[in-house]
């Protein structure tokens, strides 16, 4: 396979984000109520997915209904230490999940912003802010390559197995330095690779890329992009349990021995 363009890889991750936000809204509409989450349940079981993630008990009920969509490699807002007050900010928020963990953290005086590359999942994420009261959270439209967000303006990043799915990593990065206040900090979940991946995972567009897989970098790699973005107090820890989780991504390709998810931390 010829190697893949960075508008190829954008707008095929676009499209599968679209198209789980789409069915999951058609799934809500079609039988569930705020008062019942059982009958939003997917056959795999979004709530069950985002304990093994890390996610408790009280964390998955606190959000409303919609907004998990068992997405993810870990809990970024369990990591971020998060202060009443603080601006936060999520780089691909989804259905605004880990924003309604953050809101509660930071409470009124503080300010969520979600940002996602999908008019599907930004509808859904300020829907479910409204069915939930989450006044101090809102969710804009955009790219996390050129966020929407002023320079110098949030005290925390947090993003949950997002930025591997960007074609640009260095740019995510640099757009995430311009956008955090003066030790301003970054705290996110995310895939990371332990081996080379061979060049049949590295270039399955459709299974793998958008599937959190082939987009992976290395530690190393991390690490280094990060330094030249201008971050210091950088901490990269892999996670071996997650591969319990991730050997499931792809039945029959064994893709937990490729990569791992890690807690990233860095600070501005």
């Amino acid at each position: 396979m010829s190697k893949l363009t960075n508008d190829q890889i954008r707008q095929n991750v676009r499209g599968r984000y679209q198209k789980i936000a789409v069915k999951q809204a058609e799934a809500s509409s079609s039988c569930c109520t705020l008062d019942d989450r059982s009958c939003c349940d997917s056959p795999a079981d979004f709530d069950a997915i985002s304990a093994k993630l890390g996610y408790s008990s009280s964390d998955l009920a606190a959000a409303p209904v919609g907004a998990n969509l068992g997405l993810g490699c870990g809990n970024p807002q369990a990591i971020a230490e998060l202060q009443a007050g603080e601006h936060v900010l999520d780089l691909g928020s989804g259905g605004g999940f880990d924003c309604f963990l953050a809101s509660r953290q930071v409470g009124g005086q503080g300010h969520v912003i979600g940002v996602d590359m999908t008019p599907e999942m930004i509808s859904r994420a300020r829907d479910n802010a409204i069915n939930g009261k989450f006044i101090n959270t809102e969710f804009r439209l955009g790219e996390i390559e050129y966020l929407p967000v002023a320079d110098n303006s949030v005290n925390v990043i947090i993003s949950n197995c997002v930025i591997n799915l960007s074609p640009d990593k260095q740019q995510v990065f640099h757009e995430a330095f311009r956008v955090l206040q003066p030790g301003g900090r970054l705290a996110i979940s995310d895939i990371v690779t332990t081996a080379e991946l061979p060049p049949e995972i590295k270039n399955d567009l459709d299974a793998l890329y958008s599937g959190c897989i082939s987009g992976a970098s290395s530690i190393t790699d991390v690490e280094q992009m990060l330094r030249e973005s201008g971050f210091s107090e950088i901490s990269i820890e892999p996670k071996d349990e997650s591969r319990t989780f991730i050997k499931d991504w792809v039945p029959g390709v064994n893709v937990d021995q490729y990569i791992v998810s890690a807690v990233i931390k860095a600070r501005k």
